[in-house]
């Protein structure tokens, strides 16, 4: 019975790199954080550093080191450049016209009872955006916007008026 010998990977390297002057310039001119580490890279990779030794200079991975080199091998210095801020992330919960519309209500006297209590808030955002919103959402959009929930100051249910107004007279 014959084993089969290991077979290595053949050895990653960058295909037609420009010169490291031209890289290091790239790397010390951008501003994007991400797309200046790329640059660091293809610049340490073309001056002679191995890819373990990148990737602990730059506090990254092998991995991503070999990516950013299967990206550039295959479009170049346009495929780096065409790398920056895939991920826009999520869109807002609040679109920016519901905000300026939410803006617009807060500063009003609520149509109900005429203030805008967490809930009032909660319900007019849940019309507007056809969904259920927590409180809470609301208490943190009201916040941000500058604005704080306003409520009556609680009273005593079995109070007595003619008492407190008594006081009033006789403290002053």
């Amino acid at each position: 019975m014959q084993l089969a010998k290991h077979r290595r990977r053949p050895r990653l390297e960058l295909k037609d790199p420009p010169h490291p002057d031209n890289l290091h310039a790239l790397y010390r001119e951008t501003e994007d954080p991400v797309e200046r580490a790329r640059w660091h890279a293809l610049w340490l990779l073309a001056t002679g550093h191995p890819i373990p030794q990148v990737a602990k200079i730059l506090g990254y991975s092998e991995r991503w080191v070999r990516t950013v080199i299967h990206r550039y091998n295959q479009g170049g210095l346009r495929a780096m450049a065409d790398l920056r801020h895939r991920n826009k992330g999520k869109p807002p919960l609040l679109p920016p016209e519901v905000q300026e519309a939410f803006r617009q209500a807060l500063q009003a006297p609520h149509p109900r009872d005429g203030l805008w209590t967490i809930r009032n808030a909660a319900e007019w955002l849940s019309e507007r955006l056809g969904r259920e919103v927590d409180p809470r959402r609301a208490w943190s959009w009201m916040r941000r916007l500058g604005f704080a929930p306003l409520r009556p100051r609680p009273r005593h249910r079995e109070r007595d008026l003619e008492a407190g107004e008594e006081f009033k007279k006789s403290s002053s």
